[in-house]
């Protein structure tokens, strides 16, 4: 398995030559190669009657990742809350919204029983 296993690296690196080094952390720009070479390891290991993944695969598999995406980060998005001219009134909106609707519900129905009294 060992034996089989670069060529299907070899035939990655030949993929990925195809996507600018700057594009390599972006995985939609080498998807279809990163797939074909995922098959490709799972084939070669099923073929010499391995089951996939194993230990020694999923080595092979990390030395490629170390090889092309070493130099990828994981930025963490760091939220903040928007500033107080913007908070407030997305605070305030639903508030005064939902006491207009409340009073709005209570003066119709009181409206509704007049109309009804009176008839």
């Amino acid at each position: 398995m060992l034996e089989r296993l670069p060529q299907c690296g070899e035939a990655f690196a030949d993929m990925m030559r195809k996507v600018d080094v700057w594009k390599w952390c972006n995985l939609s720009e080498f998807i279809v190669y990163y797939e074909s070479f995922t098959n490709c390891t799972e084939v070669e290991t099923n073929t010499v009657g391995c089951y996939w993944p194993n230990p020694l695969a999923q080595g092979f598999i990390t030395g490629i990742h170390r090889q092309f995406f070493s130099n990828c980060t994981v930025d963490r998005v760091h939220w903040e809350d928007p500033p107080d001219e913007i908070l407030i009134p997305l605070i305030v909106a639903p508030i005064l919204l939902t006491v207009a609707m409340a009073a709005l519900v209570v003066w119709r129905s009181k409206r509704a029983d007049v109309l009804l009294c009176g008839s």
